[in-house]
């Protein structure tokens, strides 16, 4: 028998471990906003990832975004060096998972197992691809342990809310420097058989339209800013929509819809503050004098984030060249650019080798409709050589009875596995001219 096939029984053997691993991670409710148990899965990753034999560091995010005493932002690093010089390989996951929402069949916090699928929010996205890099290291490891390099397996906090209380933080630590980590596996559920090169680019912005409170029995006192705002709407369905409709890019961007530049209106607010829940009076009759909403605009590599922000300013002033008493303010609030790992890199030619061995077929390569922790790695680190690949189905993701396949999990273990052995089983290439920084 061969070390390889080896290797993938090592892994099969491993079913019932795997399952019972993403189960417990499941029923650790590692929720995002406000960043509950964040301590207590790093607790149990580090328990069993130290009996495996790696080095163990827990890293809390001191003073990044929405770190506090009441919600610290923990992260794990662990790392297993093997016994001859080489390169690292870096599985990285995030912990935190978004709140369940309405809809649920199953508990989403009970991690079901019922006809070989796992059930519970996170399963897919992402604690289904952590378990299955916490396998496939295991198994190599007991394959081959006097491999080169080292591995290391990360899980980090806030990927839902920007990964700045995560991997954000651990770049800036140097944690993804290319002197200490040479390839980065991010176990996003992108399909057992694809891999995702990288992402669109995302601004988030708040416009507000101001105007100026009255009773709402004489509106003609006041200006209302709620109008502002329907006008401000309006001017995007007719020019700014079909505008963005408009533009198409050559990233492999998945779905089809997403190829195109997008805008989403995440939250509109006007008015009077809405009152708790168990309020049982009626509002006051004002006139608003405020109007906000908060934009999501996801850009294509093809396009400049200055263009991106001139547009919504000229949508802007349009609107206020026909409406007297129109003023507005346009607030940034986060901006990533586009990233995409070239297609000749170390890691992805690795890892499509590797999915044609074990699903006898090629790899489809695609990129992401939205960002995820690459953006760090590659912005901060300094780091091109990461991909994003792992079980699950990325449409079910932030879903109603979230689940992630059983057998999905270990096809992807075993194509981590054969991963690390291409990559750790030799002394490292000069990957210098492979690898160009963009």
């Amino acid at each position: 028998m061969d070390a390889d096939h080896k290797m993938l029984q090592a892994i099969a053997a491993r079913e019932a471990d795997l399952v019972a691993l993403t189960q417990d991670l499941i029923r650790i409710p590692t929720l995002n906003p406000p960043g509950l148990n964040y301590r207590e899965i790093c607790d149990y990753l580090a328990a069993r990832l130290a009996a495996s034999g790696f080095a163990v560091e827990l890293v809390r995010a001191h003073g990044a975004a929405a770190d506090s005493d009441t919600y610290p932002r923990w992260n794990i690093v662990a790392r297993r060096a093997g016994g001859r010089p080489g390169d690292c390989v870096h599985f990285n996951s995030h912990h935190d998972v978004v709140e369940p929402g309405h809809g649920w069949s199953v508990d989403p916090f009970g991690g079901l197992l019922r006809d070989g699928r796992i059930y519970g929010r996170g399963a897919c996205d992402m604690k289904g691809g952590l378990a299955a890099s916490i396998i496939a290291a295991e198994a190599f490891i007991e394959v081959h342990p006097e491999f080169h390099g080292a591995i290391e397996i990360s899980a980090t906090a806030d990927e839902e809310s920007g990964g700045y209380g995560g991997v954000a933080y651990l770049a800036e630590q140097g944690y993804f420097s290319p002197d200490r980590v040479q390839h980065v596996i991010i176990p996003e559920p992108l399909n057992k058989d694809r891999i995702c090169l990288g992402h669109r680019g995302v601004w988030w912005a708040e416009i507000e339209t101001h105007g100026r409170i009255a009773h709402g029995s004489m509106p003609f006192l006041g200006d209302c800013a709620v109008r502002h705002m329907g006008a401000v709407l309006a001017e995007m369905e007719e020019t700014l929509f079909p505008l963005l409709a408009g533009k198409r890019t050559a990233m492999p961007v998945v779905p089809d819809g997403a190829k195109q530049s997008t805008l989403n209106i995440n939250a509109i607010h006007g008015g009077a503050v809405e009152q708790d829940a168990d309020y049982t009076g009626l509002p006051a009759p004002c006139v608003p004098d405020r109007c906000r909403i908060t934009i999501d605009r996801r850009f294509l590599i093809e396009e400049d984030i200055g263009q991106v922000k001139a547009e919504i300013t000229a949508m802007m002033e349009r609107v206020r060249a026909r409406r007297p008493g129109f003023a507005y303010e346009i607030r940034d609030l986060f901006e990533v650019q586009p990233t995409m790992t070239d297609r000749g890199a170390p890691i992805v030619t690795t890892v499509a080798a590797a999915i044609e061995r074990v699903l006898h077929r090629q790899a489809d390569f695609v990129v992401s409709p939205g960002t995820y922790d690459q953006k760090h790695i590659d912005r901060i680190g300094r780091l091109k050589n990461c991909i994003a690949y792992g079980p699950g189905i990325l449409e079910l993701a932030h879903q109603p009875d979230e689940w992630v396949g059983v057998q999905d999990m270990l096809d992807s273990a075993k194509i981590m596995a054969l991963s690390l052995a291409e990559l750790l089983l030799r002394p490292a290439p000069d990957q210098s001219a492979t690898i160009s920084p963009r």
